[in-house]
């Protein structure tokens, strides 16, 4: 679909994107509040692939990812009306409660099988949220792709560290 030129103003997009990128921001920082308890102790003692990343990298990864999430949503909010844009920017909301859901349930209660379970609908709401993104704007879209591809990736180091630890 074209892009559609925006009607509002440049205060209000302004504010706008500090809000979405807040948003974005705050759903991580619940999110690190559980990881940072949990990375220390407990998932230093799990079984984990060879292949899984050193610790420091995720920082900088979701602090990435966060910042484009929160651009790509104040993205399809400013070049649509509310109407129009509302069911993508709802299941948006949906896929971000669930991220940081995944980390609660992953650190917070060092409980790598829930997360999984929870980390397939994160996954799919993502899809579906990337979608619904590229159907209003290919920019939008695309800004999700990194997103979806690093929970692509965590769903398997998910899966691995499960299937390494079950009792």
């Amino acid at each position: 679909m074209a892009e559609i030129e925006t009607r509002r103003s440049r205060s209000s997009q302004v504010v706008g994107l500090l809000l979405s990128l807040m948003i974005c921001f705050a759903a991580g920082g619940v999110g690190a509040l559980a990881t940072t308890q949990g990375l220390d102790s407990w998932y230093d003692t799990l079984d984990k692939p060879t292949w899984n990343p050193p610790n420091w990298i995720f920082g900088p990864v979701w602090t990435t990812l966060y910042c484009l999430m929160g651009v790509a949503v104040w993205w399809i909010w400013r070049v649509g009306e509310w109407k129009k844009v509302k069911p993508a920017i709802t299941i948006f909301i949906v896929q971000l409660v669930l991220n940081s859901v995944w980390s609660l349930l992953f650190f917070g209660l060092q409980n790598p099988g829930a997360a999984l379970i929870e980390i397939v609908v994160l996954w799919l709401t993502i899809v579906a949220t990337t979608v619904l993104f590229f159907r209003r704007s290919v920019f939008a879209g695309g800004l999700m792709v990194p997103y979806l591809l690093w929970v692509s990736f965590a769903s398997l180091l998910n899966f691995m560290i499960w299937n390494l630890n079950r009792v």
